[in-house]
C-alpha cells in the first residue's frame, strides 16, 4: 500500500504520514538477531513503508548498519542524527538502554566539526550515498539537565551552521531537532532556519501542552513536525489495565497520568475501538504535523500498527474527548471534529 505525503517545511521532500522508527533495531531494551532485524525491515518495505528514521544512539551504530543494509538500492527517506560521536569502548552487555553487540560507546558532540564528523560517521555506517533529515538530537535540559546551558550555545553557534552547510551543498534536503521536549525546539527557532523537528512523547492523545506556544511558531513559520512517542512510551499502546508496570516517559506511570489514560481508555471502550488506534491517528490532524513514527520491533508489529492506523473511527468519540475535557481546547481533531 501507498501512504499519504506530506510536504516538510519550506523543502521539496515530502514524507509519507506513517512511517517507520528505527530505535527497536539496535536492540533497544532486548536482542534481536541480525535476521529478524533484516525480516522485519523487508516486511515494512512490502508493506509500503518509506520514511525510516535512525540514529547513531540506537545500539551505538547497529541500528544505522541495519537499516543501511535494508535499503541500499531501493527508492527510500532516511532521517539520522547528530550530536553524538561514538568512540570505540569494548563490548558490554548493555549500554543506555540497547543490548547491542557494538562494542562503541557515547560522547556528546554537539560542535561544527562534531556534527560533521558524525554526518559522515553515518554514511560510513549505513553504507548509503545520502541521509535525507539530519535531526541534532537531544540537545535539551531533559537529557543534559544543566550541562545543557553550555550545550547549547555550541550546539546553535557550530553545529547549526555544519547542518545548514550541509543543506546548502544539497547533501542533506531537510535539517531539524530530534527531542523529547517542545521547549528547546521553540528556543531553537531563534537560532536558526528550521525545516522540520521530530518530537517525541509532548505531542498526543495524552498531552498537548505544546499547542499553548510551540506549535502555532511552526504553523507560522511553515516549519514541519514529526511525531515520535505517540504512544507515550507505552501507556497508550497498553491502557491502564494491563499487569505489572505501565510505562510512560520512559519510566513507570505516575497515577495521574493513568487515571487520565483510564478516562480516554473508557471512551474507546464506548465506541468501540482500540485505543493506540486513537492515538495513532490522532496527531496527524494538526496541519503542521508530517509524518508519525511508531517503533516496531518485529514483523508482526507491522500488520498491527497498519490496522491501528486504517481503523475507522467515528467522529462521536472525538466529539466527546472534547466535550469531556480529555484533550486542549484548541487541540485539531481528525476529521475536523
Amino acid at each position: 500500500m501507498s501512504f499519504e505525503r506530506r510536504k516538510v517545511g519550506n523543502t521539496n521532500l515530502e514524507l509519507d504520514v506513517l512511517g517507520f522508527g528505527c530505535a527497536s533495531l539496535g536492540n533497544l531494551y532486548r536482542a534481536i538477531t541480525d535476521v529478524d532485524a533484516h525480516d522485519v525491515l523487508n516486511t515494512a518495505w512490502d508493506a509500503g513503508f518509506r520514511y525510516y528514521d535512525t540514529a547513531p544512539h540506537y545500539g551505538q551504530g547497529l541500528s544505522e548498519r541495519r537499516t543501511g543494509d535494508a535499503l541500499r538500492g531501493r527508492d527510500y527517506i532516511l532521517s539520522s542524527k547528530v550530536g553524538r560521536l561514538l568512540k570505540p569502548a569494548g563490548y558490554a552487555s548493555e549500554r543506555h538502554g540497547f543490548v547491542s553487540p557494538m562494542p562503541f560507546d557515547i560522547e556528546y558532540d554537539y560542535s561544527y566539526d562534531g556534527v560533521m564528523r558524525s554526518f559522515e560517521s553515518s554514511l560510513q555506517r549505513t553504507g548509503l550515498d545520502r541521509i535525507d533529515i539530519l535531526y541534532m538530537h537531544d540537545i535539551g535540559p531533559f537529557t543534559h539537565g544543566a550541562t545543557n546551558e553550555q550545550l547549547f550555545p555550541i550546539a546553535m553557534d557550530g553545529g547549526y551552521k555544519a547542518m545548514a552547510k550541509l543543506r546548502d551543498q544539497g547533501l542533506i534536503k531537510a535539517i531539524g531537532l530530534g527531542v523529547n521536549e517542545y521547549q528547546v525546539c521553540e528556543q531553537a527557532l531563534e537560532y536558526g532556519d528550521w525545516d522540520c523537528f521530530l518530537l517525541a512523547g509532548r505531542y498526543t492523545l495524552l498531552e498537548q501542552e505544546s499547542l499553548n506556544t510551540f506549535l502555532p511558531k511552526c504553523k507560522q513559520r511553515n516549519c514541519s513536525i514529526v511525531i515520535g512517542g505517540a504512544y507515550n512510551s507505552g501507556i497508550l499502546a497498553t491502557g491502564t489495565r494491563k499487569s505489572g508496570t505501565i510505562h510512560y516517559d520512559y519510566g513507570p506511570a505516575p497515577q495521574d497520568v493513568i487515571n487520565k489514560v483510564a478516562q480516554i481508555e473508557a471512551l474507546c471502550d464506548e465506541h468501540n475501538i482500540p485505543l493506540p488506534a486513537a492515538a495513532l491517528q490522532f496527531p496527524l490532524a494538526h496541519p503542521a504535523v508530517a509524518s508519525v513514527i511508531p517503533g516496531m520491533g518485529n514483523a508482526k508489529r507491522i500488520q498491527q500498527t497498519l490496522d491501528l492506523f486504517n481503523t475507522s473511527i467515528p467522529q462521536t468519540f472525538w466529539q466527546a474527548l472534547r466535550e469531556q475535557h480529555l484533550v486542549h481546547e484548541a487541540t485539531p481533531l481528525p476529521g475536523g471534529a
